[in-house]
């Protein structure tokens, strides 16, 4: 196109390139003709994935690591195999792999589980009518904490700061229950931790309710409460 007299700007505008991509290659061609035209940076060769390394990423990952760590970072698994780190990235997005990631679960050897465990997800989804539903539970041996020094407030340029010392003043225990229908919760805090703080705090549940209304109270198996429970059964 130059050589027929076409301007680099009718050049441009037809091949939708610069003028300085036009000039470069105007230029490599003057001074080593056809030569010139060769592509000199041909790039890397595109990599593969096969199926022999990603089963090596996926059983070294379910093993674990040997070096006394928790767990593997995409890092230093690439390190242990001799690969690059994105192709472990890449596997582990592949197969929904998150090695960072734990979940907890829990057993339960109790033969009637499944009923017990339908009767409580039936009150969640679906409680009767003009009925109550109140998940309880308990959080024991709170250290009441004073600091010794006061909180210095932000100012420009400095967080806000905290002194490291502080002052016990023994332990709290925290009973709380949420209301599964509203997502309200009824907080109490008590110096100890037993049946007779239990039932005061179901009578504060209680209190907090219409006079007439039915209430399920769902809660675990602590002892405290396990003995009000067999209390209010034999009554």
């Amino acid at each position: 196109m130059l050589a027929a007299g076409h301007s680099y700007r009718e050049i441009g505008q037809r091949l939708d390139c610069s003028d300085e991509y036009i000039r470069e290659w105007k230029r490599r061609f003057q001074e080593e003709r056809l030569a010139g035209l060769d592509s000199r940076y041909r790039g890397s060769q595109r990599r593969t994935r096969t199926a022999e390394t990603e089963a090596r990423i996926l059983e070294a990952t379910r093993q674990g690591p040997t070096d006394g760590t928790t767990h593997w970072s995409s890092y230093r698994l690439a390190k242990e195999l001799g690969i690059s780190q994105s192709s472990v990235s890449r596997v582990w997005h592949h197969f929904g792999i998150q090695p960072h990631r734990v979940r907890g679960y829990m057993a339960s050897d109790d033969p009637e589980f499944e009923e017990k465990a339908a009767d409580i997800i039936g009150l969640y989804l679906k409680p009767p009518l003009n009925t109550a539903v109140f998940c309880v539970d308990e959080k024991s041996a709170i250290q009441a904490l004073d600091r010794l020094d006061p909180v210095l407030p932000l100012s420009p340029g400095r967080a806000e700061r905290h002194g490291f010392e502080y002052s016990r003043h023994g332990t709290l225990s925290l009973y709380a229950a949420l209301n599964t229908r509203t997502g309200d919760v009824i907080g109490k805090t008590t110096a100890r931790h037993t049946s007779a703080e239990f039932v005061d705090f179901l009578g504060q549940i209680v209190a907090s309710q219409p006079e007439g209304r039915k209430i399920h109270i769902v809660a675990d198996n602590l002892s405290a409460q396990t003995a009000v429970c067999c209390a209010q059964a034999r009554s």
